[in-house]
C-alpha cells in the first residue's frame, strides 16, 4: 500500500510503498497481548523482600516457660504469629520474566505496526535530519503536525541534532529501529517513521 511521506514542515515529499505482510494485517489483541505481557514482566526489578524469622532481630530466649500457663507454646517473640515477628513464605527476590520465542515477538511488531496503520495513526517523514538542535524549533513543528503523544522510530542510527532537540519536549520519544517494540508503540497516540526506519523495519521482519 502507498502512503504519502511529508516533511517536518508538513509539506509533502512524495509516498512509499508499505509492505502488506508488515503493515496491513488484521491486530490481533491476543498477539499484542502476550509480547506487552513478556516486556513488562522482563522489565520487572523482583527485587521485593521481607525478613523471615531467622532474619529479625529479637532475643532467642524462651519468652515463657513451656508448660502451666494455659496458653500455647512459644519460644521466641521472632514467630510470625506476634507483631514485628518474621514473615512466613514472604517474597523473595526473583526474575519475573518468561521466555517468547523471536519469531513471535517478530508477529508482535508486525501486528502493532498494522494496529497503527489500520487506525490511522501512522505518519511517514522524509527524514529527522536538522541542521540546529533546538528544541524550540521542533516543538514548534510538531505543534503545526498536531503530534501530541508521539513516538519517531528512525533508521539504524538516530539523528543527533533530532535527539538533542527533543530531549526535552514532553510526549516526544524517539528510538533506533532496532529499539523498536510493541509496547511503546502502543502507547502512544502517534507512530512516526523515517523513510529510513520502515526500510530498516521491513528488513528486520521480513
Amino acid at each position: 500500500m502507498k502512503i504519502d511521506v511529508i516533511k517536518l514542515d508538513g509539506k509533502k515529499s512524495g509516498s512509499v510503498d508499505l509492505g502488506d505482510e508488515i503493515f496491513a494485517l488484521e491486530p490481533r489483541a491476543d498477539i499484542l497481548h502476550r509480547v506487552v505481557r513478556w516486556q513488562r514482566n522482563n522489565a520487572q526489578a523482583g527485587t521485593h523482600k521481607v525478613k523471615t524469622r531467622s532474619e529479625v532481630k529479637y532475643s532467642t530466649k524462651k519468652i515463657y516457660r513451656q508448660k502451666g500457663t494455659g496458653g500455647a507454646r512459644h519460644g521466641a517473640r521472632s514467630a510470625p504469629i506476634f507483631r514485628g515477628g518474621g514473615v512466613y513464605k514472604g517474597p523473595t527476590p526473583r526474575s519475573h520474566g518468561h521466555e517468547l520465542t523471536k519469531k513471535f515477538r517478530k508477529l508482535g511488531l508486525r501486528h502493532a505496526l498494522s494496529a497503527k496503520m489500520g487506525a490511522g495513526e501512522l505518519v511517514v517523514i522524509d527524514t529527522s535530519e536538522m541542521k540546529d538542535a533546538k528544541t524550540s524549533t521542533l516543538a514548534k513543528a510538531i505543534k503545526e503536525l498536531g503530534w501530541k503523544r508521539a513516538l519517531v522510530i528512525d533508521g539504524a542510527e538516530v539523528n543527533e541534532n533530532f535527539a538533542t532537540a527533543a530531549r526535552n519536549i514532553e510526549g516526544l520519544d524517539i528510538l533506533p529501529t532496532m529499539g523498536a517494540n510493541v509496547y511503546d508503540i502502543l502507547k502512544r497516540d502517534t507512530l512516526v517513521l523515517t523513510k529510513a526506519g520502515v526500510e530498516a523495519l521491513e528488513a528486520r521482519l521480513k
